[in-house]
């Protein structure tokens, strides 16, 4: 008697000492009244290559009792053995790369991006105004006067660009530079992504330093006066906002914010105090205070804000490794070398230094410092090395444009830059805070 195997082939069938014995076929597939056949028939391998492999495997020689040991195959039986293990999955390659190998490149890239763009704007702002002078006629005036060439401008051009035009350019490079480094600095060091020198008060305590330096007629430093006054009522301001906002080693948004209201609604009354005993002449540069504003940039104000924007911005980039590994935490900042309270009092002093550089000269210009990081971070990420220079320069980028735009939207009027940057950043910070609240479950 024979049976016919799955791969069409007539075998002898094995008989087994056992009872009841069916029989068995090449494929370890039970044949006959099995309950398995039904199975191993529906399992049979089809294609060429498993017959060529089944007809091909050697037999077995007949063990003790007569019977055949079962032949290992691919169906399912009783005298089967172990199935081979599946093979190990591939490692799931890691495709973000942003802090090595590709990603390396983007902060690079970013940063030529905003150098190119900001020197094309610069160029366009210097040329743009009542008086427009094509881009051209600003390249040759200022090769001219760096002796590479060009030609110069008539009188008027020459008048109009180097006397007005580019030394609100260049002071609107430093006060952008100085608020974005400032906002950046801010809220590495406090941890909190709300914390801005306008947002918190910062601004408007430097302004009070200002005022009170005009209102009362100060002149001991010369034309530093103004400059220092705001630098020491800055420091006071935010040495008070972050004491009044560490609660149990950690500061609280809220309680964060609730102190920006309070030091700009005190600081509001003194200015208005001061405008109330000032005489028309005072009244009108506190005013400028109030708003902001570059429209009475002068190089002699360029070169009294330069010293101190320089100094802040030379200076933050070297506390980028030491505000990445403070973002860990204050615990393990501490232990990986950190001495956490004296990193956080030189920041305070840099913040106050570049928050008095830029109010000293521009008056209180908010909401930069707390939108120019935001974007960064969306772009490449939480990192301080990129974040703490590419923020100067985004700074800078956002008021030059903030600046050109407060000069030709309204012409031949200007709007305040202040007011400006206040109704664009609003909503801004609404929809953060909003961000922010959702992400945390809630203030409480």
């Amino acid at each position: 008697m024979s049976e016919r195997s799955s791969q069409g082939t007539e075998r002898p069938a094995a008989t087994a000492p056992s009872a009841g014995s069916t029989g068995s076929d090449g494929a370890g597939c039970v044949s006959g009244r099995s309950p398995q056949g039904a199975e191993c028939t529906a399992a049979a391998p089809s294609d060429a290559s498993s017959h060529s492999a089944s007809e091909e495997t050697p037999r077995r020689a007949p063990g003790p009792g007569g019977t055949a040991p079962a032949d290992p195959g691919p169906g399912p039986g009783p005298a089967d053995t172990a199935p081979p293990a599946a093979p190990a999955p591939p490692k799931p390659k890691h495709r973000n790369r942003n802090r090595s190998g590709s990603g390396s490149g983007r902060p690079a890239l970013l940063t030529t991006a905003l150098v190119a763009a900001l020197a094309v704007l610069a160029l366009v702002s210097a040329g743009t105004g009542a008086y427009d002078i094509p881009l051209g006629d600003v390249l040759a005036s200022v090769q001219h006067h760096l002796g590479l060439g060009g030609a110069p401008l008539d009188r008027v051009g020459e008048s109009v660009l180097w006397n007005v035009r580019l030394p609100r350019v260049v002071l609107a490079l430093l006060v952008g530079a100085s608020l974005g480094c400032a906002g950046a600095l801010m809220q590495g060091v406090f941890g909190n992504p709300l914390a801005e020198p306008g947002v918190i008060g910062i601004s408007a305590g430097a302004a009070v330093g200002a005022v009170a330096a005009i209102g009362l007629g100060l002149s001991f430093f010369g034309n530093w006066t103004i400059t220092v006054c705001a630098f020491v009522a800055g420091l006071i301001t935010v040495s008070s906002v972050y004491l009044l906002s560490r609660n149990g080693g950690k500061t609280e948004v809220v309680t964060l914010i609730l102190t920006g209201i309070a030091v700009n609604a005190f600081a509001g009354a003194l200015i208005g105090l001061f405008v109330f005993f000032a005489d028309s002449g005072q009244v009108n540069q506190i005013t400028f205070w109030q708003l902001g504003s570059l429209a009475q940039a002068t190089w002699p104000k360029v070169l009294a804000v330069l010293p101190c924007a320089l100094a802040g911005l030379l200076v933050a980039p070297f506390y980028s490794r030491r505000l990445d590994l403070l973002a860990l935490g204050e615990r393990p900042a501490r232990h990986l070398g950190i001495d956490v309270e004296r990193l956080r009092i030189a920041l305070i002093l840099v913040v106050a230094l570049l928050t008095a550089a830029a109010v000293a000269v521009a008056g209180v210009i908010t909401f930069i410092g707390l939108l120019v990081p935001h974007l960064l971070r969306m772009a490449n990420g939480p990192g301080h090395r990129f974040l703490v220079p590419g923020s100067a320069l985004a700074g800078a980028l956002v008021l030059v444009a903030g600046d050109l735009a407060a000069r030709t939207l309204a012409q031949p009027a200007e709007l305040p830059l202040g007011v400006l940057t206040a109704l664009l950043g609003s909503p801004f910070f609404f929809w953060l805070l909003r961000r922010t609240r959702r992400k945390q479950g809630g203030w409480a």
